[in-house]
């Protein structure tokens, strides 16, 4: 293992760890601010006690999101300095904008949010989570932005010594693949956050727990699921249509497709295969004629251009990408029929008695994390050899000086300290899911009078006389 390897393995590894958390936050502040607009339209005590409950998982999320995403950072500089050097001047600024236009908007209102429902008047405490809801977003556009310009490039020019110039933003933010990515990834964070809200409520109500809490949070995930899912296969489609456009070498990984057929045979669709990529073929391969041309061209005997159509040191890793796409289609498939299932038995008016629907949801419930880090595998490992695709190789983006035992070192290190405190958060969030919603002390009727200030973080057993005692003068 060189310096090179060692470096991909971390940064795999480091963003595979941090990408979870982020995807998870950002639809978990929509449901916050949706769930709160219920609490002040409907004065329920049930959606009060629900936004208490998941903004104390929030609170969490958002806590490791971040320590992960500051280590991630630091690599830039360390191990990929050439990258630095060459493409600093785009990604840079796209980074940049991300800090000052969303973690400035969720660092200014977050306090509020975590700790003022006591202190500040209602109106203000739901704007204070919508622009959070917001910051999320808006920090999603600008990642994904500056990701997808590392696969599509658009809008710059090339110095002598092969540094990039901006040449047009608007062509480098809005490059080709920016809105099917984008799309794609907010649609993936939502699906995420849905399942985990529909599987946390199925297993309230398959322990009699927390009942009414549970059917509300299991309508709304069947609800949105149902929406977002049908949705997320169109945008995948549309999405797959782009990256064979402008990246034909992915899409043929993707579908283990190493050679054209003869005319009009079309392409076929590979359910399943065993790619041996020195030998240039598929083992064991199980394939229906003509459809993958129907999926990929929509046509029956549409083209896409096959892996031996470029030179072996131009092709991706074919496997990993192989098998991490049908693990990204297989749990959406699953996913939407679980969805139909429970359409069905909600017009039964059997959605919470029945016992294969609920463990359903329990069975996916972290279905939308491995979707998403199987979907990021495909992106990032599909582009390979390139880290700017077709024009700058990753080979030739590391750090020239960098050590191998140094990359080592700092692996394990990263490794053992991620282990530790993601272990104890993700335990953590397990505890407070565990105990569940619980009544919570309302909040003021008025603006006026001095309250302690919500503490989100705190599971606590206090009892409502515990409460008021604390908040007594």
């Amino acid at each position: 293992m060189d310096a090179l390897l060692l470096s991909r393995i971390q940064f795999g590894f480091v963003i595979s760890c941090h990408i979870l958390f982020p995807a998870f936050t950002i639809g978990l502040a929509s449901w916050l601010a949706f769930l709160e607009f219920r609490w002040l339209r409907t004065r329920d005590a049930v959606w009060r006690d629900l936004y208490f409950f998941w903004l104390k998982i929030f609170a969490v999320s958002f806590g490791m999101g971040v320590v992960s995403g500051i280590v991630m950072s630091f690599q830039f500089g360390t191990n990929w300095a050439v990258l630095s050097e060459k493409a600093g001047n785009i990604l840079g600024p796209l980074l940049s904008y991300e800090v000052l236009t969303a973690f400035f908007l969720e660092a200014t209102f977050l306090g509020v949010m975590l700790f003022g429902a006591r202190k500040v008047p209602e109106k203000l405490h739901f704007l204070a989570t919508c622009m959070v809801a917001l910051g999320t977003l808006i920090s999603t556009f600008w990642i994904i932005s500056a990701n997808s310009w590392m696969q599509t490039p658009q809008g710059y020019t090339l110095t002598a010594d092969g540094v990039f110039e901006p040449a047009n933003w608007w062509a480098i933010v809005f490059n080709p693949s920016f809105p099917y990515r984008l799309a794609h990834m907010v649609l993936a964070a939502f699906i995420t956050t849905c399942f985990v809200i529909g599987g946390v409520s199925a297993g309230y109500l398959r322990r009699g727990l927390h009942v009414d809490a549970g059917r509300r949070m299991l309508k709304l995930a069947v609800l949105f699921a149902a929406i977002a899912v049908p949705v997320q296969v169109f945008v995948g489609d549309q999405h797959g249509l782009n990256v064979g456009e402008h990246q034909p070498t992915k899409l043929a990984a993707m579908e283990g497709h190493w050679e054209q057929g003869a005319k009009g045979e079309g392409v076929p669709l590979v359910l399943f295969a065993l790619p041996d990529q020195k030998a240039e073929r598929n083992d064991y391969e199980i394939a229906v004629p003509k459809l993958g041309s129907l999926i990929l061209t929509h046509s029956l005997d549409g083209e896409i251009q096959p892996l031996k159509a470029v030179p072996a040191d131009e092709r991706p890793p074919v496997a990993p990408v192989f098998f991490a796409f049908r693990v990204m289609v297989g749990l959406g498939l699953l996913m939407l029929a679980l969805v139909l299932v429970s359409l069905w038995q909600w017009r039964r008016k059997r959605l919470f008695e029945s016992k294969w629907v609920l463990n359903g949801w329990r069975a996916m419930t972290l279905a939308g994390f491995v979707a998403i880090l199987s979907g990021w595998y495909v992106v990032e490992i599909g582009r390979q050899p390139y880290v700017v695709y077709g024009l700058l190789r990753t080979a030739d983006a590391v750090t020239p000086t960098l050590a191998a035992g140094s990359v080592l070192t700092s692996l394990l290190v990263f490794a053992a300290v991620y282990f530790t405190v993601f272990g104890a958060g993700i335990w953590y969030l397990l505890k407070l899911i565990r105990k569940g919603p619980q009544p919570h002390e309302p909040m003021p009727e008025s603006d006026s009078g001095e309250r302690t200030p919500a503490r989100p973080l705190s599971i606590g057993n206090r009892t409502p006389d515990d409460a008021t005692a604390e908040s007594a003068p």
